[in-house]
């Protein structure tokens, strides 16, 4: 008897314990129930290429013959994603990545209701896209202000993955500002890390806390199998509210710009460059007539502060810079040869420089380039001999089929070094047509070698 009093008690108390636990940990149901309606499923259609008339053209008969047969059995390309309804007349976010190449884009809500899409703007450098369908009166969900978010909160996400439908799961913020450079090396968005379950099919989907508020969006994971081993990243509100604004206003996004190759500063760099710890980013390079270079910023300089907001390390300069409007005069604070030295800097902007790469370009030579030449002081700056920079590049040309940008630095062509403009104009003039040719050129602090070929 007393043994079974012993063992009743224990139950009792270890059943307490679990409930007490249980009482501690959130309950989801609510938010999940009162946000679904507001999430979207987003299925997408690309049509299988075609060749263009030109390269049809240019091939024998029997070649020809083989590429028609096969587009005739290609099929369309068709991606899912998820996203949802930031207002009640018809916008929705989501990736750019869900979206890009879309020729159909159909909207999917859990009541089942469907409904096409059209593309107001998409900004692939934060990987987020701004969709419109003609409805009236549909549900909601609200982005987070800035710094509402901390590490160790509890967050949820609702999306498709693998198209299993407004799928929830769970997790905490494992960090925030995690620095994650694209495939272009661009680096602008602050990452939010989580342990959320997010797999193929979540993209674009909200990421709320426990008001139901959305704080992120879904964008990419890290894996070795393609499913979700708890290391997930989404994009901050507070991204998406400024991405949002400008694509509503221009159907493009603006962003500031400095002009500078940067890098983390180690211990070594940190001692030799006379400061107390490793801090800041470290300047390599200035573009030439670039915002930093007109404002003194030089090589070997460290930016500790930009903005008012602190540089702890080389990835935080690209998120405080490209949050700028470009025209902004804002405070710079450098090591200099161990001694703190503070400028002021107009902010450039980084989507005019492309601008001017899809602009029309009058005088550009037979690769479509307008280029200029570089004084010593600028070459010795990026531990160059010699070259030629991009000032400007025509659309539909060689060079921009090529992928030139306005600030590339033409170090060959060919078997031809380029030291200035004269050899650069007279390897121009020589250039065969239709025939590959080596382009090697310097960007952001790496040389980068291409081929390009000239039609006309």
């Amino acid at each position: 008897m007393f043994k079974k009093a012993i063992a009743v008690t224990s139950f009792t108390f270890f059943a307490l314990l679990s409930l007490a636990a249980a009482a501690q940990l959130p309950d989801f149901t609510q938010l999940v129930e009162d946000a679904s309606p507001a999430v979207v499923k987003i299925n997408t259609v690309q049509k299988a290429p075609k060749a263009g008339i030109s390269q049809r053209q240019q091939m024998p008969d029997i070649f020809r013959e083989l590429l028609q047969q096969r587009q005739q059995q290609a099929r369309p390309v068709m991606s899912m994603g998820s996203g949802f309804v930031i207002s009640d007349d018809g916008y929705i976010l989501t990736n750019h990545h869900v979206i890009d190449a879309a020729d159909e884009i159909v909207v999917r809500f859990s009541d089942r209701r469907e409904f096409s899409a059209t593309i107001v703007g998409t900004d692939s450098r934060s990987d987020l896209a701004l969709l419109k369908i003609d409805a009236k009166g549909l549900p909601t969900l609200k982005l987070a202000q800035p710094d509402a978010l901390k590490v160790g909160e509890w967050v949820l996400a609702i999306g498709s993955p693998f198209g299993l439908d407004y799928s929830a799961s769970v997790g905490i913020v494992s960090a925030i500002g995690r620095s994650i450079p694209t495939d272009k090396g661009e680096n602008y968005v602050p990452f939010i890390q989580t342990d959320v379950a997010i797999n193929p099919g979540n993209s674009g989907g909200p990421l709320f806390n426990l008001s139901g508020e959305v704080v992120g969006i879904n964008s990419q994971i890290y894996s070795r199998s393609g499913g979700s081993i708890g290391l997930s990243f989404a994009i901050p509100a507070s991204v998406a509210i400024d991405v949002v604004q400008q694509l509503k206003d221009s159907g493009e996004v603006k962003r500031g710009w400095l002009g500078v190759v940067i890098q983390d500063v180690d211990k070594d760099l940190a001692k030799s460059l006379e400061l107390d710890k490793p801090q800041g980013a470290l300047i390599n390079a200035v573009e030439p007539k670039g915002p930093a270079d007109k404002a003194g910023i030089s090589p070997g300089d460290v930016i500790v502060r930009f903005a008012g907001q602190p540089i702890l390390d080389s990835g935080d300069l690209p998120h405080v810079v490209g949050s700028l409007a470009p025209g902004v005069k804002a405070s710079v604070e450098v090591y200099r040869k161990g001694k703190l030295k503070k400028l002021t800097v107009e902010v450039g902007s980084l989507d005019s420089a492309d601008q001017r790469v899809a602009g029309t370009v009058d005088g550009s030579d037979r690769l479509g380039l307008v280029v200029e030449s570089l004084g010593d002081r600028e070459l010795n700056a990026m531990g160059l001999r010699g070259g030629v920079v991009v000032t400007q590049v025509s659309p539909d040309s060689a060079a921009s089929q090529s992928d030139l940008r306005s600030g590339d630095i033409i170090l060959q062509l060919g078997y031809s070094r380029i030291d200035d403009i004269d050899e650069y104009d007279q390897v121009v003039n020589e250039l065969p047509q239709g025939t590959p040719i080596l382009i090697r050129f310097y960007r952001q602090g790496r040389a980068i070698s291409r081929t390009i070929i000239l039609n006309q």
